[in-house]
């Protein structure tokens, strides 16, 4: 039978292990992933997994997300196998493009946030909801406050729809972003400000 030693050795090099592949696949050192890792296990909940409502938490008050659907879809970017709660590579993997995502990482994380039933496209409906949630159109009482959101539909689709199919597709959004990265976060703020993007945070959090 193993010591304790031998047990505690184990997990050692296994943890160190993880961490090495994690280093790998994402744009962090060993020792941010070994800080996001201590973060995520003061977050966890249950099974050293964050939850839903620990990940919300965090989007609002460290990165000022505040908006709650754009907070859910953030969460089911990250969370790839759809079981309602982050493990240690979902967790450390999202932060990667979160905080240091190239262009093309960016787009297809923004992508996925914005598809909202998750089919490769954003249609009008799908862009109808995202701009009807983010934004607060001004109108006179004698406006349909929704003409403005579809006014505002129809100026995304001429700027992303490059195939004219009235829908945007991964590959028409992917074009628009490299001609003009400003259109990005178009459809709602889903990305932290750069001054977040900083170790400070990720250091306040752990030793919280």
């Amino acid at each position: 039978m193993p010591s304790k030693g031998v047990k505690s050795f184990r997990t050692r090099q296994d943890k160190q292990k993880m961490i090495e592949k994690l280093k790998k696949k994402t744009h962090f050192s060993k020792l941010e992933i070994e800080k996001l890792l201590e973060m995520q296990r003061k977050l966890s909940t249950r099974g050293n997994k964050i939850d839903r409502s620990k990940f919300r938490d965090l989007l609002h008050n460290t990165f000022a997300i505040t908006e709650d659907f754009i907070m859910d879809r953030v969460f089911k970017a990250f969370d790839k196998d759809n079981d309602s709660h982050l493990n240690e590579e979902e967790w450390i993997l999202g932060m990667s493009v979160f905080l240091r995502g190239t262009i093309d990482e960016l787009c297809k994380y923004c992508f996925d946030v914005y598809d909202m039933n998750s089919d490769g496209f954003i249609s009008r409906e799908e862009m109808f909801h995202l701009l009807k949630q983010s934004l607060i159109v001004p109108g006179n009482e004698q406006d349909d406050p929704d003409d403005g959101v579809k006014d505002l539909v129809e100026v995304a689709l001429k700027k992303l729809d490059q195939d004219h199919d009235t829908r945007v597709s991964f590959e028409d959004f992917k074009t628009s972003i490299h001609d003009d990265n400003l259109l990005l976060e178009c459809f709602g703020r889903c990305l932290p400000n750069l001054p977040h993007v900083s170790w400070r945070w990720v250091t306040h959090v752990v030793c919280y």
